[in-house]
């Protein structure tokens, strides 16, 4: 058994804490700004620094709403209404990936339309490196001691403050995952497929792995015999294979290989 006894506050400055999941999300976001901006001039993205620096701003507003407007209505509805300051106090955690995954695509198609860029061709540029944001989303979730997973007599389980028993390190196995991600999407980053390909392939990959650690993880909300993420992720897999099959069948008037 191992114990979870990290400090989630890196320091104190007046009234305010400084806070590791906080320093994750900034972190993220300043990498995916360089990496968006590499990614989109070697696929010939019509954008100038200032589009992406624009764009990266956008899309971290519209994750933060949507991840916390998800989490707050679909997943701890109670806790936030008897707690309502908590609400934009998301440098604590509680922020769905799914919210605000659909913050995220809302907020894109908006930008692509008003850049004319294709939006399908900017979702394939950001899912490359998206990975490793998540990634440090999930270490961050880890140091905060939230999102655990089940009771397990594993040799690797987390003994977490305020939970009973010793439990799954789900965030850690998510954090893999995402890792996974990452690495197949850059390993196979310059392949010439139709817009559209990497993020029908990173919907399908995500909503897979996810499914399966669910497995593992605390629920929080049921769905029938399905834990919420497990349900949200087969939106995410079908979305995705829907996708593929897509941009993978013959068009009409292209003749056919024999």
């Amino acid at each position: 058994m191992l114990y979870h006894n990290i400090n989630p506050i890196i320091a104190n400055i007046g009234p305010f804490e400084l806070r590791w999941y906080g320093l994750m999300y900034v972190l993220s976001f300043i990498y995916l700004y360089y990496m968006i901006a590499f990614i989109a001039k070697r696929k010939k993205v019509r954008l100038t620094r200032q589009d992406v620096e624009i764009f990266v701003l956008i899309e971290t507003v519209a994750l933060l709403v949507g991840a916390r407007i998800f989490e707050v209505i679909v997943y701890n509805p109670g806790y936030y209404f008897l707690n309502p300051a908590k609400i934009i106090a998301v440098w604590e955690g509680g922020l769905s990936f799914h919210g605000g995954l659909a913050g995220m695509l809302i907020a894109g198609y908006y930008f692509c339309r008003k850049k004319k860029v294709s939006p399908m061709q900017m979702a394939d540029v950001v899912v490359i490196p998206v990975g490793i944001a998540l990634f440090l989303g999930r270490v961050g979730n880890f140091i905060n001691g939230e999102l655990y997973g089940r009771i397990t007599d594993v040799p690797w389980c987390f003994k977490f403050q305020g939970a009973e028993g010793c439990r799954h390190p789900s965030q850690l196995y998510e954090a893999a995952k995402n890792l996974v991600i990452f690495a197949t999407m850059w390993l196979i980053k310059d392949w010439k497929e139709p817009n559209g390909f990497f993020f029908a392939l990173f919907l399908m990959m995500y909503g897979t792995l996810r499914f399966f650690i669910e497995f593992v993880r605390e629920p929080e909300l049921m769905v029938g015999m399905l834990t919420m993420g497990q349900f949200l992720c087969l939106i995410m897999i079908i979305a995705g294979g829907g996708l593929m099959w897509y941009l993978k069948k013959p068009k009409a008037g292209k003749k056919q290989k024999r």
